[in-house]
């Protein structure tokens, strides 16, 4: 048996546990109580003022998966794409092998179809875990970001807005169109 101390809710606890059971189970997880899911929300093709995504702006949806067109956008990487699995799985650490091959072989499939739809130069694909890791919806996702020379990305965090649902229509029918 092997002694470990595992993060839960913010506070540290003893946690003896064998390493396989560690690392198949649920030991990081922030998410706070009584937490509606966004990301549950679109699979479950709820509409209105929550979550902000639209069913129009979903790009693609089977049992496994949904990819939409992110609702926040930075002003030089618009139309980005978010891929989620279809079940509340929080991070990383809880997703099962083949869930987490599922979602990744779609971000590929995503990232090849905005080099088509957008014309951009490159592509940067995201995932982030816990708060200290940026991760800021408490439901696995992926981001699928059109990258172009001098964009800036990663100085414009403070610059990210809400984009118009309109706009986001039109990127969903290019995205889509370039993936079929």
């Amino acid at each position: 048996m092997l002694s470990l101390f595992a993060r839960k809710k913010t506070q540290w606890k003893f946690v003896p546990q064998t390493i396989s059971l560690v690392l198949n189970s649920t030991v990081y997880n922030n998410e706070p109580e009584n937490y509606r899911c966004p990301f549950c929300c679109i699979v479950e093709g709820v509409e209105g003022e929550f979550p902000l995504t639209k069913q129009a702006d979903v790009i693609y949806r089977d049992e496994v998966i949904t990819a939409f067109i992110a609702s926040h956008w930075r002003p030089d990487n618009k139309g980005h794409v978010i891929v989620i699995p279809n079940a509340h799985i929080e991070n990383l650490y809880d997703m099962p092998d083949d869930l987490l091959a599922a979602v990744h072989s779609y971000a590929r499939r995503v990232a090849r179809a905005l080099k088509i739809a957008y014309g951009c130069e490159g592509v940067s694909v995201r995932q982030n875990n816990e708060g200290a890791g940026d991760q800021d919806v408490w439901h696995y996702h992926v981001h699928v970001v059109p990258r172009f020379e001098g964009d800036n990305m990663y100085q414009s965090y403070q610059k990210i807005f809400l984009s118009d649902p309109a706009e986001r229509i039109v990127m969903a029918e290019k995205v889509r169109a370039a993936l079929s």
